[in-house]
């Protein structure tokens, strides 16, 4: 199939916005050690005649910051001189750590506990020092580096460094809801009410997840509640996650904090693509949920309507919600349509998850479906990117172990799911495909690529087994997925696709 050169120039600004997405990121893994130099350094000296007194450092904060980070440092603890830490705005107390932090940070929508979200005024702020012990002829030497994040910079997570260092596939959850929006579970009587943060995250972790986006509908509450709760769920990477909910169809955002207008055809935010302007102004990626449900009131704007959708600006589709696969309500055709369309779009999952006690056993249970991502690290930056290069399949069960890994080999190169192969016409290609946990199943392919293939699939007879196929490109553009049916013909493992270039 040879594409429109407007599609193909489509698809090149698209690659390029992805490659800028990916260097985006990479500058955003944390701020507990940022890279690049503070914007203020305070730096002093208490001696005893600040024992037992306040003592507050004036900062001047610009105008359009978005968040504010300080690291503190003291001398003298050896003499058992003891720094207590706090903070003003122009116009009111921030918070108070007292010796507990060395670091904190804060912005409109989410602050380190102790302080408090809200608006970042320009204007003199006052880092206020409180010295409880300094003894008679000691000094304590004081340096305070403050960073501002101004509108637009890169996203920042809740976990200040990767949580795993390795290239393996990662295994999470992109679709969830607790009491800052709809989510809800029975209370210690027994009551229906909404369900606390800590409760998604506990049955995460149960469940094996490596990652999770709490997207509560239109909020960023959540945001304070995921960043007390990150510290302690320290084996999870938390990635900051929204439902933007409008009456023409839901999309997740990751990644960002800030607050984003959902109000599409409202005052603020007419159309989808002032929508994107402010995703991609704070550095996020966004994914269309469950577009194949009806809109209606049955599920009011479930569906994706939204006109004048620019495709070449979307990162994921929803393919698998829940426990909506196959049938009249999937949302496979939607994301397939956009591939034959010429789109490379990123089939993700989510469980839309509204009741963290559920049965871990039904739909939709936390992580049924799971979303695998192979990355080279945990961490924010490097699951979204490869999100975002479409190294994904789906566990439609949420199994802990289950696997596939798909290969194409032509004339020397390789390529995963998500990549493109070039492939010129007559090129001989092969696929390996890697499975695990799938024995009395069979592989399937799907895409115009599937008829190039001189096997269409393939019986799985072990529990860890490779199957092998050849193709011969015939140099038109293409796109191959391999997809895992279970003995039943049900779609158990949905993967993404490969591409052939000429």
């Amino acid at each position: 199939m040879a594409w429109p050169l407007q599609q193909g120039l489509r698809a090149r600004a698209a690659s390029i916005a992805l490659v800028a997405l990916a260097l985006f990121l990479e500058a955003a893994v944390a701020h507990a050690g940022p890279v690049r130099a503070p914007d203020v350094i305070l730096t002093g000296t208490l001696t005893r005649a600040a024992h037992e007194t306040y003592t507050e450092v004036p900062f001047k904060a610009p105008p359009g910051v978005d968040r504010i980070t300080v690291e503190f440092a003291y001398t003298g603890r050896e003499q058992r001189s003891v720094i207590d830490l706090g903070l003003r705005d122009p116009e009111r107390f921030r918070g108070w750590s007292g010796g507990n932090k060395s670091s904190f940070t804060l912005a409109e929508s989410d602050a380190t506990p102790s302080y408090l979200a809200g608006p970042l005024k320009p204007g003199v702020w006052k880092l206020v020092l409180g010295a409880p012990n300094i003894r008679k002829d000691s000094r304590a030497d004081y340096t305070a580096k403050i960073w501002f994040d101004r509108k637009g910079a890169a996203a920042v997570g809740f976990n200040d460094q990767p949580l795993a260092s390795e290239e393996r596939w990662w295994r999470g959850d992109l679709h969830m809801h607790t009491g800052h929006s709809d989510g809800s579970c029975l209370s210690r009587k027994g009551a229906k009410v909404p369900c606390p943060t800590y409760k998604t995250l506990e049955a995460a972790t149960a469940r094996g997840l490596d990652f999770v986006a709490v997207t509560d509908h239109n909020a960023t509450s959540h945001f304070g509640a995921l960043r007390e709760l990150a510290p302690y769920f320290d084996d999870l990477l938390i990635i900051p996650g929204r439902e933007i909910t409008t009456f023409y169809g839901h999309a997740n955002l990751f990644g960002p904090t800030a607050f984003v207008d959902f109000q599409l055809g409202g005052p603020h935010a007419p159309k989808m693509a002032d929508i994107l302007r402010q995703v991609e102004a704070t550095g996020g990626m966004i994914s269309i949920n469950h577009p194949g449900l009806p809109s209606g009131e049955f599920c009011m704007g479930c569906g994706w309507t939204a006109p004048d959708t620019d495709y070449g600006r979307i990162q994921a589709i929803e393919a698998v919600n829940g426990g909506n696969v196959e049938g009249p309500l999937s949302s496979i055709g939607f994301w397939e349509q956009r591939l034959n369309e010429g789109r490379r779009i990123t089939a993700v999952g989510g469980s839309d998850n509204h009741d963290a006690t559920l049965h871990p056993d039904k739909a939709p249970a936390i992580g049924v479906p799971t979303t695998v991502v192979r990355a080279g690290q945990l961490s924010q930056a490097a699951i979204l990117t490869a999100i975002g290069q479409g190294h994904v399949f789906l566990d439609i069960a949420g199994t802990r172990d289950r696997l596939l890994d798909v290969r194409a080999i032509a004339d020397g190169a390789t390529a995963q799911m998500g990549d493109a192969l070039s492939a010129p016409v007559g090129t001989k290609i092969r696929v390996d495909v890697h499975v695990v946990g799938a024995s009395g199943g069979s592989i399937s392919l799907a895409g115009d690529g599937a008829k190039l293939a001189s096997s269409p699939g393939a019986k799985l007879t072990g529990a860890d087994q490779t199957v092998s196929f050849d193709l011969t490109a015939d140099g038109a553009r293409r796109w191959l997925r391999i997809d895992v049916r279970g003995a039943d013909g049900k779609l158990i493992l949905l993967g993404n696709p490969i591409y052939l270039t000429p």
